[in-house]
């Protein structure tokens, strides 16, 4: 018997993708101009999108950099205890994707593609690679 998925229409998706950004954006304390750069919105574009009600469409490249982000918490979360998981991505790293900076400013710096070797590193780490 098939049975049809249910297909999800782009703004139910683009709002599920939001509110779980910004639930992450308020647990690792990002400022508002840090929270749009790391979503490639203006600060105006995030105040508005962070809004239940937020109608406005996300790029392919923003619900990209949303969920990597996303994935990112997710993968602190796992592989670091409560304090450093919250803190991980706001604090100077000497890895050898930050040289000495913030996690969150290469992430911003870099673009998706920084924000993708960010969570790239961090599974590497949580598969003992």
């Amino acid at each position: 018997m098939y049975v049809a998925e249910k297909i999800r229409e782009p703004a139910q998706i683009n709002a599920v993708a939001l509110k779980a950004y910004a639930r992450v954006a308020d647990a690792w304390g990002l400022s508002l101009k840090e929270a749009a750069g790391l979503a490639d919105m203006s600060e105006s574009t995030w105040k508005r999108a962070k809004k239940p009600d937020f109608a406005g469409e996300l790029t392919k490249d923003q619900l990209l950099r949303l969920s990597a982000v996303i994935g990112i918490f997710k993968s602190l979360e796992l592989y670091f205890s409560e304090p450093l998981a919250k803190s991980w991505f706001t604090r100077p790293n000497k890895g050898p994707l930050f040289g000495g900076t913030r996690p969150v400013d290469t992430a911003i710096d870099g673009g998706l593609p920084q924000i993708l070797a960010v969570r790239t590193y961090l599974d590497a780490l949580r598969g003992g690679t």
